[in-house]
């Protein structure tokens, strides 16, 4: 159960747009995109914040791919109905998680990173439906 002072409590409290497995759904998908895929490059982190050693900073773009490899592997062709659910519609929204959570501080940006970077990455209906493929059991 999520502690109710978890700060992701009161942003469900205040945006209410994305279901709270949209975000856990985001933060899984980064983890895959920088341990799975190995995306991003290396950073070093901001002078004063806690954390020592270099972190990976993966872009939105980059996020984007990574969120729709994650999806159809957990998800399969049900992909884009699992995120329809959650309130995921169009990668715009994944921007829209990502920028929540680093306004309540459970994600970090660097200057360059943008909302906007999020925007028309991929067309939903093309990724999950039209380019789905089985793999055999030989592909796997």
């Amino acid at each position: 159960m999520l502690d109710p002072s978890h700060p992701i409590v009161e942003l469900l409290k205040e945006d209410s747009r994305y279901a709270f497995d949209a975000y856990v759904f985001v933060f899984e998908a980064l983890s895959y995109a920088q341990d799975v895929l190995e995306l991003g490059t290396e950073v070093s982190p901001e002078s004063g914040e806690e954390e020592a050693g270099p972190q990976r900073h993966v872009t939105g773009q980059q996020l984007c791919e990574a969120i729709r490899q994650f999806a159809l592997h957990q998800f399969g062709y049900m992909a884009k109905d699992v995120l329809a659910s959650w309130g995921i519609h169009e990668t715009g929204d994944f921007g829209e998680i990502v920028f929540n959570l680093i306004r309540i501080g459970q994600m970090r940006k660097t200057k360059e990173d943008r909302r906007e970077d999020f925007n028309n990455v991929f067309d939903f209906e093309t990724a999950f439906r039209r380019d789905f493929k089985i793999a055999s059991a030989d592909e796997e």
